[in-house]
């Protein structure tokens, strides 16, 4: 375990991440770590998929019942964990977050979204900005986002939309905002000089031509939130859907969720 913490340490400190995000991640791993040690749990829980999900699922179980933890830090612990196996190569833990009752769901402040779209603007890679506004204005997981294939994407002079493929294979369409349809015409523009491009149907490749994975998105969006210098985001945007605007309709139709979206963020 001791390895193992180690190598999480260095990977934190080599990545593009504010000190206050690193030492909270490193923490809570490390509590994970020596909760794992003493624990009984069944197979590989370090090195496979089946025993990542059943020492996660149990260690949520100690949070709450044992630790008497509440929720949203429960949720915190977990999106550390789910680090910690990203960048081990396994993948986010088949985990369900525990949910907040009574409470509304969050949304960014307003200065911690435009920090978070200046940043995510200023990058100087069509498909990571792309990439990052995907996650913002389209409130998709990570898992969704990789997920994505070219003809997913249909945009128009004045409208757009994506074909979000989400978990139990539910398929849902969301309108795009009029700024993530700049940008994602821009990627799409730059996307066929990319190696691979032409044998690829994924929207997002990585530098070998191959399907952008969770970990290579994961990089790309915690970059961004930490030249941001904004915590929270990397929680939400990585965990699950971030923007919450048109979920407060109860049954909102396309017009209504296009005019909410047309309502978010765009002068900054």
């Amino acid at each position: 375990m001791a390895a193992v913490l180690d190598s999480y340490v260095d990977a934190l400190a080599s990545a593009p991440l504010a000190d206050q995000t690193w030492r909270t991640y490193a923490s809570k791993v490390r509590q994970y770590l020596a909760w794992l040690a003493a624990a009984d749990t069944d197979g590989d829980a370090l090195n496979t998929a089946d025993g990542r999900d059943w020492a996660v699922r149990d260690y949520r179980t100690h949070l709450q019942v044992v630790l008497k933890r509440k929720p949203a830090t429960v949720n915190g612990a977990l999106a550390a964990v789910d680090d910690l196996y990203i960048r081990r190569r396994l993948g986010p833990a088949s985990a369900a977050r525990v949910e907040l009752p009574g409470t509304a769901p969050r949304a960014l402040s307003t200065r911690a979204q435009i920090r978070y779209l200046r940043a995510a603007e200023g990058s100087p890679s069509p498909r990571d900005q792309a990439l990052a506004l995907v996650a913002f204005y389209a409130g998709a997981r990570i898992g969704e986002i990789v997920a994505l294939d070219v003809d997913d994407v249909a945009l128009s002079a004045r409208k757009g939309a994506l074909r979000i493929l989400g978990k139990g294979e539910r398929v849902r369409e969301v309108p795009v905002h009029p700024k993530l349809r700049a940008v994602l015409a821009g990627w799409l523009n730059e996307r066929p000089n990319w190696p691979g491009a032409r044998d690829s149907a994924a929207l997002f490749l990585n530098q070998r031509g191959q399907r952008l994975g969770v970990k290579g998105a994961h990089d790309v969006i915690t970059g961004i939130a930490a030249r941001a210098d904004h915590l929270v985001i990397v929680a939400e945007l990585l965990g699950h859907a971030r923007l919450e605007t048109t979920r407060g309709y109860t049954r909102p139709s396309a017009e209504d969720r296009t005019r909410a979206l047309d309502r978010l963020l765009v002068d900054r």
